[in-house]
C-alpha cells in the first residue's frame, strides 16, 4: 500500500445529494478535502417524511453542483482524481439511480475508474476515516433506514450479530415526530422535546428484551406511544405540552434502553472473538443522539471496550464516507465498468438470513 489514492464519492441515497474528495498517503491520516451536501428538509417538509419521487429528482438536480463545489474545494480537478466511487445501494432506487448515472457520466468522460460502494459499508468503514481503528471492531449502524450490529473483520469482510426485524430507530424517531405534530427530521425534533419532558411520566414497552440474542424490534413501541397520544387527545381535548414533552422523553429512553441491553450483548459475542483493541463504534444519523450515545459509552466503559461516534456531520449521510469505502475498496483491487446497477437492496453479510424479508431483488439488510 504505498500509492497515495485521491478520489471522489457521490452520495444520493435518501434525502442527501452530497459529494465529497478524500485523500489517503499510506502511513498518514485520510484527508477530507472537501465534503458537499445538499439537504432536501423543506422540500419534504409538508409530507410529514421523504418523498421517494421528490427525492430522486432533487439528486437529478442537484447532483452537478455538488461535484463542482466538491471540486473546488478541494482545488482539485477530475484529472487530479484516481477514480470516483458511488453509493450503488441500498437505498431509494430512483436516488441511487440518479448517482451511479451521474458517477458513470463522470468516468466515462474522464476515464477514471468506477467504484460502486455499498451505503452500510460507508457508514460501517466511517471509523477507518476518521481515527484509522483497526480490524476487527464492533459497529452499531443506526439510521433512519437500517440498524444493525455488525463486526467489521474487514473493508469488505462483515458478520452481522443482529438487527431491527421491523422500523429502524431513526424511522420511528420520525413517525414519532409526525405523530406528535413535531417537524421533520423526527430524531432531533423528538431529542429536543425530550429535554424538556420526564422520561418516567409514561412506561414504555422495551421490545424484545425478554428474548435472547441482539435483534431488535421498534414497531410495536411506536404503537404504544400512538395509542398513549390518543388517550390524552380523548381527555384532555388535545395534546398538551408538558405530555408531548414527556412522550418524547419516554419514547427516547425506551429506545436508548434498548440499544444499549443489545449492545452489551452484542459485546459479549464480540470480545469472545479476543480483538486486540475491543472497540465498539456507532454510525449514523441516531448516533448524533446525545442520550443514546452516553448510555452507550457507559456500557463499553462497563465491557473494557473503547468507544467510538464519528463527528456528527459524519454521523448522517454523507459522500466523504463513501470517497473512504472507495479507497478502501480501490485498494483492494476492485473497480466497476458501466455495467454497475443501482441496488434498493444490498446486505453486507450474505451469510446471514434476511432481517425483513426478500423478493426477487434479494435481502433487504
Amino acid at each position: 500500500m504505498t500509492q497515495t489514492v485521491t478520489l471522489l464519492g457521490l452520495e444520493s441515497s435518501c434525502d442527501d445529494t452530497a459529494a465529497a474528495v478524500v485523500r489517503h498517503i499510506p502511513g498518514e491520516t485520510p484527508n477530507i478535502l472537501s465534503s458537499v451536501v445538499a439537504g432536501q428538509t423543506q422540500l419534504h417538509a409538508d409530507f410529514g417524511g421523504v418523498v421517494p419521487e421528490i427525492a430522486a429528482r432533487a439528486h437529478t438536480e442537484k447532483l452537478d453542483h455538488c461535484v463542482e463545489e466538491a471540486l473546488i474545494q478541494a482545488n482539485v480537478h477530475l484529472s487530479d482524481l484516481d477514480g470516483i466511487a458511488v453509493t450503488a445501494g441500498p437505498g431509494l432506487i430512483g436516488g441511487v439511480v440518479a448517482g451511479v448515472m451521474c458517477a458513470k457520466g463522470l468516468a466515462a468522460g474522464s476515464g477514471l475508474p468506477l467504484i460502486g460502494v455499498n451505503h452500510l459499508a460507508g457508514h460501517a468503514l466511517t471509523p477507518r476515516l476518521t481515527d484509522q481503528t483497526k480490524f476487527p471492531y464492533l459497529m452499531l449502524l443506526v439510521s433512519g433506514g437500517h440498524c444493525q450490529f455488525l463486526v467489521v473483520k474487514g473493508a469488505d469482510e462483515f458478520r452481522r450479530l443482529g438487527g431491527t426485524i421491523d422500523d429502524a430507530p431513526g424511522e420511528a424517531f420520525d413517525k414519532t415526530a409526525k405523530l406528535l405534530g413535531l417537524a421533520q427530521p423526527g430524531g432531533p425534533a423528538v431529542e429536543a422535546q425530550a429535554k424538556l419532558g420526564d422520561p418516567e411520566s409514561f412506561r414504555f414497552p422495551r421490545p424484545l428484551l425478554d428474548r435472547p440474542g441482539c435483534d431488535m424490534s421498534f414497531s410495536g413501541l411506536k404503537t404504544a406511544l400512538l395509542r398513549e397520544r390518543d388517550r390524552l387527545v380523548a381527555e384532555h381535548g388535545g395534546l398538551r405540552q408538558q405530555d408531548r414533552s414527556d412522550l418524547c422523553a419516554g419514547f427516547q429512553a425506551a429506545v436508548r434502553d434498548v440499544l444499549a441491553e443489545k449492545s452489551r450483548r452484542a459485546l459479549v459475542e464480540y470480545l469472545a472473538l479476543n480483538p486486540t483493541n475491543p472497540t465498539l463504534a456507532v454510525a449514523g444519523g441516531v448516533a448524533a443522539n446525545f442520550e443514546i450515545r452516553g448510555k452507550l459509552e457507559t456500557i463499553c466503559a462497563d465491557s473494557g471496550a473503547a468507544f467510538l461516534a464519528p463527528p456528527l456531520a459524519l454521523c448522517t449521510d454523507n459522500a466523504a464516507m463513501i470517497a473512504w469505502a472507495g479507497i478502501e475498496a480501490f485498494r483492494d483491487g476492485h473497480r466497476d465498468d458501466m455495467s454497475l446497477q443501482a441496488r434498493p437492496r444490498w446486505p453486507l453479510d450474505n451469510q446471514a438470513p434476511a432481517m425483513l424479508g426478500s423478493g426477487k431483488k434479494g435481502a433487504k439488510a
